[in-house]
């Protein structure tokens, strides 16, 4: 079987959704049908040319239809654990956004269901499909940096700066209790976890908002709108957080520092990580993809660009364009989705370089420990 064999089916039309649809296809592989709202499901089928249209959030057909052999969940997180659950049902393949549930008692039966299905199910941390963030994991492993004594990084945005600035990720009961670390600090996480072959074994974390109140539209807006509703607002308190700081204690000893932020004036969506051994460092930003910097204490700082001869093969199978030619966001989708339908079609004998059911488990489990670290005013094991 070629990994363009397989056919993809989508839960989920807003901001996400389109996104794993365009990345399916560039790589050949064909969406035969999409779920969601009425309006939603029919824009995005016509946008696409998806065949089979299931609206009504009717997921369920979507995921027996004979048509789909691989589901992919980009519907809000608390759907996250039924949807996932009874794709395995089905005895199909699965793409889950993260969080994979809401809760580790959750995440902890899709991974024993993943396990008795053995089908793949592949949790959506695209960071580590950045070139720079692959060539990185690759240094590590091979000792270039000496031994890894800490990190640093962040995530900023700012498109919840303002009080009108409203999505369903702000309600506790659509993306759950946490909110700036559990949206975009567990892509920070699960990537350094990742070229660390690390896992977070203890947290210290201070949570913070800019606003306690918020003015909700009283119709719903998509993810990263930057208009204000024109139907009016209400207000409501705000529960879940704006920012945050963690200390973050690794497996094998290694100690890390992350700051994060969905109200930071400017940064639109930037994420950076810096890892410091005994021998070298190494940092990468996301806002400049192409350059994984290399620094040294005595000769001079290397910037190793994507694609170039310094930065060799070591990405190689997720490198489509020359140097100079920028991959970045959509690309690591592209490249994950890449990594996932390679490894379905080989029956399981290629590398797997995505998040698995585990590693989504693995995330969750460090949430919790975030929320009682902070009720807490204490380290937490995870």
């Amino acid at each position: 079987m070629e990994a363009r064999d397989l056919r993809a089916g989508i839960i989920g039309t807003g901001f996400i959704g389109p996104v794993h649809a365009e990345a399916l296809a560039r790589l050949g592989i064909r969406v035969t049908a999409v779920c969601g709202s009425a309006r939603g499901a029919a824009a995005m089928a016509g946008r696409f040319g998806v065949p089979e249209v299931y609206a009504d959030y009717d997921h369920q057909s979507l995921i027996e239809s004979k048509a789909v052999d691989v589901v992919h969940i980009t519907s809000p997180n608390r759907f996250h654990h039924a949807q996932a659950l009874a794709v395995l049902k089905a005895r199909k393949h699965c793409v889950c956004e993260k969080p994979l549930a809401m809760t580790t008692a959750e995440t902890a039966e899709i991974v024993r269901a993943a396990a008795r299905s053995r089908r793949t199910l592949a949790v959506n941390y695209n960071v580590r499909f950045y070139p720079a963030v692959l060539k990185l994991r690759r240094l590590i492993a091979r000792g270039e940096l000496g031994r890894i004594a800490h990190v640093h990084g962040s995530y900023f945005q700012d498109w919840l700066l303002r009080d009108t600035d409203y999505n369903w990720r702000l309600l506790p009961s659509e993306g759950g209790k946490l909110r700036a670390v559990a949206d975009i600090g567990t892509h920070w996480i699960d990537a350094v976890s990742f070229v660390l072959g690390a896992q977070v074994q203890g947290v210290f974390a201070d949570l913070g908002r800019l606003h306690d109140r918020r003015r909700r539209p009283l119709g719903e807006r998509r993810t990263f709108a930057s208009k204000p509703s024109r139907a009016g607002t209400r207000s409501y308190r705000v529960a879940t957080e704006d920012f945050a700081a963690l200390l973050l204690e690794f497996s094998g000893g290694v100690r890390g520092a992350l700051s994060l932020s969905q109200v930071a004036a400017g940064r639109k969506n930037s994420i950076r990580i810096e890892v410091y051994g005994s021998e070298r460092s190494a940092w990468w930003s996301s806002e400049e993809p192409e350059t994984l910097t290399v620094g040294s204490r005595e000769g001079p700082n290397e910037a190793v660009v994507r694609a170039s001869e310094a930065f060799g093969g070591d990405a190689a199978p997720y490198v489509d364009y020359p140097a100079g030619h920028v991959e970045g966001f959509p690309d690591t989708f592209k490249m994950l989705f890449r990594d996932v339908y390679s490894h379905i079609a080989s029956g399981g004998k290629l590398e797997r370089l995505h998040a698995t059911a585990s590693d989504g488990h693995e995330e969750v489990k460090v949430c919790e420990a975030v929320l009682e670290s902070h009720a807490a005013r204490k380290w937490v094991k995870v």
